[in-house]
C-alpha cells in the first residue's frame, strides 16, 4: 500500500504516542485479566468471525470481543455479495474463470494503489478460504449469476459476474444465539425468502414474466420454511449466522457489550486488548476486525471531503473507528482514510437508502444543481459518488437529484414500495422526495433551473429513443445492464419520460462503510510508516486500507477481501500459511 505525505504525518503523530502507548499498556496490566487466548479478536463481523473460526480450526484459542450489544456487525446489515474469484462454487457452476484472468482483471482495476503482494494473496486464499468456511459452518454459497463484475470489459472481466452470496439459513440453528443477531438494513416482507440477487427481478415483477416468477418462488420458499418451522435467513443474516453457528460449535466466546478501549503492548509486541471491564491476553496476537469509522464525524471531518457526517451511512452504527485509533496509536499507518465503499443514497427519514436499482432503471435521470446530467447513471455506485465529489467545487452535485416520471413508478418497484404506490408522506415533509405535474414545477420543488431541467430531459429523451447515450455512455458496459429491463429497446437501460407527474428523489453521497485504516502486508499484519511490522497485530475488513484501493471489483469487494484476510490471519499466527 503506498502511503502519501499527509498518511505519514497523520501515523507519525500516532507513532508520537506509541511511549504512551505502551504506558498505558503498562498501566493495563494492572487491570483485572478476564482471559488469556492465543487470539483476541476484534469485532464479530465477517473478518472477526471469519478469523476466529479460522484460529480454533487451527487448535489455537480464541475469543471475540464485540463492541456492540448484537453479532455480525455491518456484514449481518448488507446483501452478502463475495467476490473471490476461481471459488468452488463458480467454477462449480461452470464460471469460466482462472487465476491468470482474476489477476489481470484486480490488477487492471485496483492499480498501483496497493502493492501485488497483496492482490495475489487475496486471489491465492480466497478460494481455500471459502472452502474452508462451507466444511467448519453450516454455510452453503450461490453463484450470483449475472451479477457482473463492475468493469467486465477490461481484461479479466467477466460479463456475468464471479460474485457469490450465502445460500439460505434455518435461524433455529443458533437457539437462543439468533436474538442477538445483528438485524438487517432492510428486512425482507414477511412471508417471503429472497436471495441478493432476486431484487433485479423483483423490481420488475409488474411488468416481467420472469420478475413474477421469482416473487413466486420467493413466496413459495417462504411457504416452505413456514411448513417446515424453520427461521429462514438470507442475505447478511445467513452468513454472520452461519459463521457464529461455527463459533458455537467451536466453542469460541463472543463477548458482546465489551468495546475496545486500547491495545496492550508488553515488550514492543501487541499482547492483548484492553475493554471497559479489564484485559483480555493475547499469547500469539491480536486481530482487529471492528470495522470502519462511517460513524465517527470527527474522523470523517479530518480525513475526508465535504460535505461529509454520519447520516448517509448505512454502517452498523457501532463503526467509530475504535480498532483504527488504537492501531494508529501502536504506531500503525494509515491508508486510504479519504476514501469509503460509496454509493448514492437517498436520505429519507430515519435511515438513508442506498439506492441501487433505481438510478439505473430506463426512464430515470441524475441531474445537479445546475439541472444537468453529470454521470452515466448504471455506472459502478462508487464511481458515481466519486464523480460527485470530483465536480462539486465546480459544478454542485450535492446533492444531486433523481428525476422519473409516473410510467417509471407504474413499472418499477422503487426500495419496497410496489408500482403504482404512492410515496409515504414523510419522505415529502422531509424533503427527500418531490411531485410536480410539470417539469418547471418539480425544478422549482428542487432548486434548479427550470430552462435547464427541461432542456436535460429532452436530450435524455432524443437520446433514449435513439438507445445511443453519446453524452454518457449508459449502456455501453455489460454492468450498466444488470438492473435495467430486458422490455425496453434498443437499450435496456434507457427510456424516456413522458407522463407527468413527475418525481425528484435527493441523492446524496451514502456509502456502505468506510475503506480506509490500517495499512497491513500480505499476511494481514499491520505495518509501521517505514513498512516495518507491528509484532502480534493485525487487521482485515474495514479497519484496513482496503486490498481493492480506491476502486471496486464487483459484488462483495467489501466482504470478500475482509473474510480472507481475516482467514489470513489467523493461519499466519497459526504458522501455517
Amino acid at each position: 500500500m503506498s502511503v502519501t505525505r499527509r498518511h505519514l504525518l497523520a501515523a507519525g503523530a500516532g507513532a508520537a504516542a506509541v511511549a504512551a502507548g505502551v504506558q498505558q499498556g503498562a498501566s493495563a496490566a494492572d487491570l483485572p485479566t478476564l482471559g488469556t487466548y492465543d487470539v483476541v479478536v476484534i469485532g464479530s463481523g465477517a473478518a472477526g468471525m471469519t478469523a476466529a473460526l479460522t484460529a480454533a480450526k487451527q487448535g489455537l484459542t480464541a475469543v471475540v470481543l464485540e463492541k456492540a450489544p448484537t453479532f455480525g456487525g455491518s456484514a449481518a446489515r448488507s446483501g452478502a455479495g463475495i467476490w473471490i474469484p476461481n471459488n468452488p462454487v463458480v467454477l462449480a457452476a461452470g464460471v469460466p474463470d482462472t487465476p491468470a484472468k482474476a489477476a489481470a482483471y484486480l490488477a487492471a482495476v485496483v492499480g498501483p494503489d496497493v502493492p501485488a503482494s497483496r492482490r495475489q494473496a487475496f486471489l491465492a486464499h480466497g478460494p481455500a478460504m471459502i472452502s474452508f468456511v462451507m466444511a467448519n459452518s453450516p454455510l452453503r454459497f450461490r453463484w450470483m449469476e449475472g451479477y457482473s463484475d463492475y468493469y467486465p470489459e477490461l481484461t479479466g472481466g467477466l460479463p456475468n459476474g464471479r460474485s457469490i452470496e450465502p445460500d439460505q439459513l434455518d435461524g433455529n440453528l443458533l437457539g437462543a444465539e439468533l436474538a442477538r443477531l445483528n438485524p438487517p438494513y432492510l428486512e425482507v416482507p414477511a412471508g417471503l425468502v429472497v436471495f441478493s440477487a432476486d431484487y433485479k427481478w423483483l423490481a420488475l415483477s409488474a411488468v416481467n414474466a420472469k420478475g413474477a416468477a421469482v416473487a413466486a418462488e420467493c413466496l413459495a420458499r417462504g411457504t416452505r420454511a413456514a411448513v417446515l418451522g424453520q427461521k429462514p435467513l438470507t442475505m447478511g443474516q445467513s452468513l454472520a449466522a452461519g459463521l457464529r453457528k461455527g463459533l458455537l460449535d467451536a466453542n469460541v466466546p463472543v463477548r458482546l457489550n465489551t468495546p475496545l478501549t486500547e491495545l496492550y503492548v508488553e515488550n514492543g509486541t501487541v499482547a492483548g486488548a484492553v475493554t471497559p471491564g479489564g484485559l483480555y491476553r493475547a499469547r500469539r496476537g491480536v486481530i482487529v476486525g471492528s470495522g470502519g469509522f462511517e460513524h465517527n464525524a470527527a474522523m470523517r471531518a479530518r480525513y475526508q471531503r465535504q460535505p461529509i457526517g454520519t447520516e448517509w451511512t448505512v454502517g452498523a452504527k457501532e463503526n467509530t473507528g475504535d480498532g483504527i485509533r488504537a492501531g494508529q496509536q501502536a504506531g500503525g499507518a494509515l491508508a486510504l482514510m479519504d476514501d469509503a465503499w460509496w454509493g448514492p443514497a437517498i436520505p429519507l427519514p430515519g435511515d438513508p437508502y442506498f439506492c441501487l436499482a433505481e438510478r439505473t432503471l430506463p426512464g430515470g435521470l441524475l441531474v445537479n444543481a445546475a439541472g444537468r446530467r453529470f454521470v452515466n447513471e448504471a455506472a459502478p455506485y462508487s464511481d458515481v459518488v466519486h464523480t460527485m465529489y470530483d465536480r462539486n467545487p465546480t459544478d454542485p452535485d450535492i446533492p444531486s437529484w433523481l428525476i422519473v416520471d409516473q410510467n417509471y413508478r407504474n413499472r418499477y418497484l422503487f426500495k419496497d414500495i410496489a408500482p403504482t404506490f404512492v410515496f409515504p408522506d414523510d419522505w415529502y415533509s422531509s424533503g427527500a422526495a418531490h411531485k410536480a405535474w410539470t417539469l418547471d414545477a418539480l425544478a422549482g420543488s428542487i432548486g434548479v433551473p427550470a430552462a435547464a431541467l427541461r432542456a436535460t430531459v429532452d436530450r435524455f429523451n432524443s437520446l433514449a429513443l435513439k438507445g445511443d447515450d453519446t453524452d454518457f455512455g449508459r449502456g455501453d458496459s455489460a454492468y450498466d445492464h444488470y438492473y435495467t429491463d430486458p422490455a425496453i429497446l434498443p437499450n435496456s437501460c434507457l427510456a424516456p419520460l413522458w407522463l407527468p407527474p413527475y418525481y425528484a428523489l435527493k441523492i446524496v453521497p451514502g456509502d456502505l462503510g468506510t475503506k480506509g485504516g490500517l495499512v497491513t502486508d500480505a499476511r494481514a499484519r499491520v505495518l509501521r510508516p517505514d513498512g516495518s511490522v507491528i509484532p502480534g497485530l493485525y487487521a482485515a475488513g474495514n479497519a484496513s486500507a482496503a486490498v481493492m484501493g480506491h476502486s471496486y471489483a464487483g459484488a462483495g469487494s467489501t466482504i470478500g477481501p475482509a473474510m480472507t484476510f481475516g482467514y489470513v490471519a489467523a493461519r499466519d499466527i497459526a504458522g501455517v500459511l
